[in-house]
């Protein structure tokens, strides 16, 4: 128990003066609560106290809100042996500051502050001014910690690194590089919107994070621009972003009177225009939103048409089919559309041809549907899961094959037991080898893909023949002159053109002929067609 404590002293004017109008005043400019200021207060003094005095007393320092000062108490117990000058004290001496003190008892003595002078009043100033600086951290914290997601303006003060100090009024805050736009570009005194992302309490001070490339702040820009969604009328389901280039937002109506995305867009589009304004140009894509995976995948991939899909729910796959000349336009420069579509709607998408699709479908059929028991439908199914052939039906595995939508595990056993039976068929026919490749058969000769006539083998074959070609030497054009000039024996006559030399390769002398010869033939001929229509009419003559 502590009793006996003397109020007859006060503090040195030096530190007392208007003591309390200082706090007060304090209090109201930098918003600091008022006990904050007052223990800091306290604790200076009594650090002070300890630089005198020495550290091994026992002292206590209050502020006196009657009197407008600190005042500063040493304490000591009462004992019948003093061991502790500094902390302990005799029977006698207690009762003559308290005649009813008591072994066992605690009197505080009162000590003059005027001791401590221009010491005391330095170390409450320093003490005062980290309280107050760690007074303002802690209530920019708890400001804004609270704000996280909120957008928020600010000026462009300096760079750091790469990152932008943003001065939001009474705290700063950073734009780090990665949660830039690259496109966007600014300079010291731009004023910049972006999104609180994160709050962090520091020893140097609240760090206040900032984002612009959050699909987030797209959605909160939306927030502030549209009043039907501040009301809760129109919903923003989903957003998906390529920051700089292109957004997909997904909106929703609870309002059946209420158009969502006439309601995003606004008048003579006002209100996403505004929005595309602060993105910097940003292309921004609204769409409705439903229950239906099939209608909000084909929003989303808008503007290609989707001619079918497959849904797999299990495994949140989509295999989208599209005309052939929607296919780039489905899937975007660089995968853009197709990407930020399965962003907007969480499931996975493969974008796929008709032709495309024709050519697997016709695949599965020529190897899956000759199975006994598969149909078209599962065969084709089967073959967009990875099994292409019998051989890989026959040892596949139940488990893994039951996962298949629509495939039990019961209907997994059968397909399998389909597969090793058609399998069996296909070695005994001699159609495949043991490891279930393929063997191909020409002029009824049995062939396997090793000893397949290969396009390297047939190209290395055409090089042999010509190279065998080119070692005959055909006759230049002089040649062919002396060879129509000199003498021809009947013999050669009636052998014709030398071997491996047509009349393409005997030149144009050759193939047009001479002239005179032609016409010698010819008259010789009609010599003899003369002569024997002579002898007729003479043999008739005689006849007659």
């Amino acid at each position: 128990m502590k009793a006996g404590r003397n109020k007859d002293g006060a503090m040195g004017s030096g530190i007392t003066s208007e003591l309390t109008h200082v706090i007060d005043s304090v209090v109201k400019d930098k918003g600091i609560s008022r006990e904050v200021l007052v223990e800091a207060l306290e604790n200076a003094l009594l650090t002070a106290a300890r630089k005198n005095l020495g550290p091994y007393r026992d002292l206590e320092a209050r502020f006196n809100d009657e009197f407008g000062e600190i005042e500063l108490f040493e304490f000591k117990d009462v004992v019948d042996e003093v061991e502790d000058e500094y902390t302990q004290v005799s029977l006698e001496e207690g009762r003559q500051l308290d005649p009813e003190a008591e072994v066992g008892d605690s009197l505080g003595v009162k000590i003059d502050t005027e001791i401590f002078g221009r010491i005391a009043a330095q170390t409450a100033k320093q003490v005062i001014i980290q309280k107050v600086r760690d007074a303002e951290r802690l209530m920019i914290y708890n400001e804004y910690k609270d704000r996280a997601g909120e957008i928020i303006t600010g000026v462009v003060r300096r760079f750091e690194k790469g990152n932008m100090i943003i001065d939001l009024g009474r705290a700063e805050s950073i734009l780090p590089r990665s949660e830039q736009v690259p496109k966007e570009n600014y300079r010291v005194g731009d004023r910049v919107r972006a999104r609180i992302m994160q709050v962090h309490q520091e020893s140097k001070g609240p760090q206040i994070v900032l984002s612009r490339r959050s699909p987030e702040f797209v959605r909160k820009l939306f927030e502030m621009e549209v009043p039907e969604i501040n009301e809760g009328i129109v919903s923003v389901e989903a957003v998906a972003r390529e920051p700089g280039v292109r957004t997909k937002i997904a909106v929703s109506s609870r309002d059946s009177d209420v158009d969502p995305v006439g309601a995003c867009v606004g008048m003579k589009g006002s209100r996403v225009q505004a929005v595309v304004q602060e993105l910097r140009g940003e292309k921004i894509d609204i769409i409705p939103w439903t229950r239906d995976i099939a209608k909000n995948v084909c929003n989303a991939l808008a503007p290609a048409e989707v001619s079918r899909m497959i849904i797999d729910d299990e495994q949140k796959l989509v295999m989208v089919i599209v005309a052939d000349d929607q296919l780039s336009l489905a899937i975007g420069k660089r995968g853009q559309n197709v990407k930020l579509a399965s962003q907007l709607t969480e499931w996975n998408l493969d974008i796929k041809s008709e032709t495309e699709m024709d050519t697997l479908t016709r695949e599965a059929q020529g190897t899956l549907g000759k199975v006994p028991g598969i149909g078209p439908v599962l065969a084709e199914k089967l073959y967009i899961e990875g099994y292409t052939t019998a051989y890989e039906l026959a040892n596949a595995d139940p488990e893994l094959l039951a996962e298949i939508p629509g495939i039990a595990k019961t209907k997994a056993e059968k397909i399998i037991e389909a597969g090793k039976a058609y399998f069996r068929q296909q070695l005994d026919a001699g159609e495949v080898e043991e490891d279930g490749k393929p063997i191909i058969k020409i002029d009824e000769t049995t062939v396997s893909p090793e000893q397949e006539e290969t396009p390297e083998k047939l190209e290395q074959r055409a090089q042999e023949a010509a190279a065998k070609e080119t070692e005959e030497i055909p006759l230049d054009s002089e040649t062919e002159k002396i060879a129509e000039e000199a003498p021809v024996s009947p013999e050669e006559s009636e052998e014709g053109p030398p071997e491996g030399v047509g009349p393409q390769e005997l030149g144009q002398d050759e193939e047009a002929g001479t002239d005179a010869d032609i016409s010698d033939e010819t008259g010789s001929e009609d010599n003899e067609e003369e002569e024997t229509k002579s002898s007729e009419e003479q043999e008739t003559q005689e006849n007659s």
